[in-house]
């Protein structure tokens, strides 16, 4: 990759696709192709190709997905997995026809089995039953991987995936319906402080184990794979560092500044007991995160204070 390649990045507006454009900026990339959603459905393939036939990209970063919390995956499951289907398929195959040079896939780690052994490896794909909370995504990014990995057998594409913890940092979801644990916190916490509310009622036990990542970390992760990986197996990105629900939610208390207490609602579901990624193929090609939980939970509620949802309020 060169900083005169043409480098499309789709999703480019979301958590990861913003931060991998900020990377390719700083490093230099001087070509970069981004389509908004009104600009480009990736649900209509027929629009997706003439795009492609169009700009001739010679790199693609697969970064678009329809995402969300537990709650969003349990109540929509068939949109999560159709349009998650149709948007990779589209830019998959429509690399495949126009001769991309290189296309990284994002997947995610709910991809593992809801009891596979920790720290979770690539190797564990495949070998037990799906967490049911979102499963309907997970198979969605399962398809994704074997559909580069299908491509790269059959017509030698040099398509890879990348399998990242989870994420959080600027430019991220805070709808409470839709979100993710870290962000969702986050906003709860803000708004009960600026209600002056006596409490904050979380999801679950507390008792789950997750590893966070900031997405710049992440974004640094996928362009330098972009340049120095070209493997059939996906690879892990993760941080290496795993806290329980209950010690976010008091870090992010912290942060935000609330000062009343929390309450938990056991009778929400807590998702799969632990997800921590084994991320040493990554770390042993070079390459290892930056930022920590702490300093990014101020970067990400400093991003919050700046964003739309919050301006309403």
């Amino acid at each position: 990759m060169t900083k005169t390649s043409r480098i499309f990045v789709a999703g480019h507006r979301g958590l990861v696709g913003s931060a991998v454009v900020r990377e390719l900026v700083a490093q230099g990339y001087r070509n970069i192709i981004t389509q908004t959603r009104t600009e480009l459905n990736l649900l209509d393939g027929v629009a997706v190709r003439a795009f492609f036939e169009g700009q001739r990209p010679e790199y693609v970063f697969v970064s678009a997905a329809k995402v969300g919390g537990i709650l969003a995956n349990e109540t929509k499951p068939a949109t999560f997995l159709f349009e998650n289907l149709q948007i990779q398929n589209h830019l998959i195959d429509s690399s495949y026809q126009v001769g991309v040079t290189k296309l990284l896939f994002l997947g995610s780690s709910c991809i593992y089995p809801k009891l596979a052994p920790q720290p979770l490896r690539e190797e564990s794909l495949l070998t037990g039953a799906l967490e049911p909370t979102n499963e309907w995504y997970a198979i969605a990014k399962i398809t994704g991987i074997k559909l580069c990995q299908a491509y790269r057998r059959q017509f030698g594409c040099d398509f890879i995936s990348a399998m990242p913890t989870n994420m959080y940092g600027s430019n991220d979801n805070f709808d409470l319906q839709s979100s993710h644990v870290l962000p969702a916190l986050i906003r709860k916490f803000h708004e009960a402080k600026i209600a002056q509310s006596s409490e904050v009622v979380c999801w679950g036990t507390g008792q789950p184990r997750r590893e966070f990542m900031y997405s710049d970390d992440l974004a640094s992760a996928m362009v330098f794979l972009m340049q120095n990986y070209s493997e059939e197996i996906f690879i892990n990105v993760g941080s290496g560092d795993e806290v329980t629900i209950l010690q976010l939610a008091h870090m992010v208390k912290e942060v935000v500044g609330f000062r009343g207490n929390i309450v938990w609602d056991h009778t929400k579901p807590d998702g799969t007991p632990r997800k921590l990624m084994d991320s040493s193929r990554l770390t042993a090609l070079g390459w290892k995160p930056k930022i920590d939980l702490r300093t990014g939970l101020k970067l990400a509620y400093e991003s919050f204070l700046n964003s739309p949802v919050t301006c309403r309020n």
